[in-house]
């Protein structure tokens, strides 16, 4: 599993296989569970056990505000880090034609159609900061413009707290050329 090496993977084993068999039987059920009850959300693709997840049924979200993130993981940090009221769309991936993953695949049809359909004012671009995030973007942006859709990108650079003599060049070249104006 990522983030848990083999070491890890194998102490946990023997942890419940020894000491908390009761606790191996109700993780497998929950497991078992999961994979049976667990779908994505209609609307933004999070995994929920309803039609649509808690996030798209709050009436305290804002409609008009749409992120676009990769993977649901993404979302939770966002949730975790920020203030964020507006709704998601998680691509489930990222644009990567060498590995043969195109639009179709990140269901971009299905976020056209909310752009044609729903009152979306602003997109919310915040794919990772590689060479396939910056292609998915930038495949976003285009389309967002197509429906005259306010498009914005994360910031990416610096660190805070961060010393420019530590930062890898990539990031400072990129935190240099997207600098803004101070208000």
């Amino acid at each position: 599993m990522p983030g848990i090496g083999r070491k890890s993977a194998q102490r946990i084993a023997f942890h419940l296989l020894e000491r908390d068999k009761e606790g191996a039987q109700k993780l497998s059920q929950k497991l078992a569970s999961a994979v049976k009850d667990i779908k994505h959300c209609e609307r933004c693709r999070m995994f929920t056990d309803e039609d649509l997840c808690l996030i798209c049924r709050s009436s305290a979200r804002n409609d008009g505000t749409l992120c676009v993130v990769e993977s649901p993981a993404d979302v939770m940090a966002i949730e975790e880090a920020t203030g964020f009221k507006g709704k998601y769309f998680i691509l489930m991936g990222h644009l990567s034609p060498i590995d043969g993953i195109g639009p179709e695949d990140l269901g971009l049809n299905k976020l056209e159609f909310q752009f044609k359909e729903e009152d979306i004012t602003e997109l919310i671009i915040a794919t990772n900061s590689t060479v396939e995030g910056d292609a998915t973007a930038h495949y976003l942006s285009g389309l967002a413009a197509k429906y005259q859709i306010q498009c914005s990108r994360i910031a990416h650079g610096i660190p805070l707290g961060g010393e420019l003599e530590y930062v890898d060049g990539g990031t400072l070249s990129h935190a240099f050329f997207g600098r803004r104006r101070m208000e």
